[in-house]
């Protein structure tokens, strides 16, 4: 099983691409087929597939085949997970960035003080 950092990884590789991240707008809207998935990229089929394997082992997309169609779905667990490290990580640099203004404020003060 991987580690929470391993699986972060795999998202964050899966959504730095913009086509991954155009699949996963489309399948944000509902279930829909491979080739449904790339009518609108303009890359070829092999492309795609490789694209959606990037996406599955990711973990933010689960494909199941019926007969001669593979149906994709988003997974948003593992979305949230990356939701959840970039909130945590907004928070932490807002606390900073609020020292950091805190303390300029003190600074100004001080300045104004001592004219």
């Amino acid at each position: 099983m991987l580690n929470q950092s391993a699986r972060l990884d795999l998202a964050f590789h899966a959504l730095a691409d913009p086509s991954r991240r155009a699949m996963l707008a489309r399948l944000s809207q509902g279930p829909a087929s491979v080739s449904e998935l790339a009518r609108p990229l303009p890359i070829s089929l092999p492309a795609v597939l490789q694209h959606l394997q990037a996406l599955e082992s990711s973990g933010l997309v689960r494909s199941e085949k019926a007969g001669r169609v593979r149906t994709c779905r988003i997974e948003p667990a593992a979305l949230s997970a990356a939701e959840t490290w970039i909130a945590a990580q907004r928070r932490l640099w807002e606390g900073r960035l609020d020292r950091l203004e805190d303390y300029l404020e003190t600074l100004k003060a001080k300045e104004s003080d001592s004219e």
